[in-house]
């Protein structure tokens, strides 16, 4: 009777540690998950200001300046247009060019 009493004890205890292992286990476990939600989070805050950034570093106005600022660029005239044909004779002129849309800001 002693021995099933000590053999009983002893599994009633390895019982017991393997529970506190487990929860211990889960505890650690919900403490990652919970710094990785976070950094997700702040991931996905840093995403949205620089897609915000961007739109607002991309607007046509903003391009065209720099274009002309930084670049040295201009806009094309027939003036400055070089018109270069594969075959040896001179190219033929263009049509007169379309009036182009106006640009509105669309929201």
């Amino acid at each position: 009777m002693t021995r099933l009493n000590v053999l009983l004890l002893l599994a009633v205890m390895a019982s017991a540690m393997v529970l506190v292992h487990s929860q211990y286990e889960s505890r650690r476990l919900f403490m990652a998950l919970e710094a990785a939600n976070k950094d997700a989070h702040r991931l996905e805050v840093e995403h949205d200001r620089l897609h915000v950034e961007r739109r607002a570093q991309a607007t046509p106005l903003r391009v065209e300046q720099i274009a002309r600022q930084q670049l040295q660029m201009r806009t094309a005239s027939p003036a400055i247009t070089q018109y270069v044909s594969l075959s040896g004779k001179a190219p033929e002129p263009l049509p007169a060019p379309v009036a182009a849309p106006s640009r509105e800001a669309h929201p």
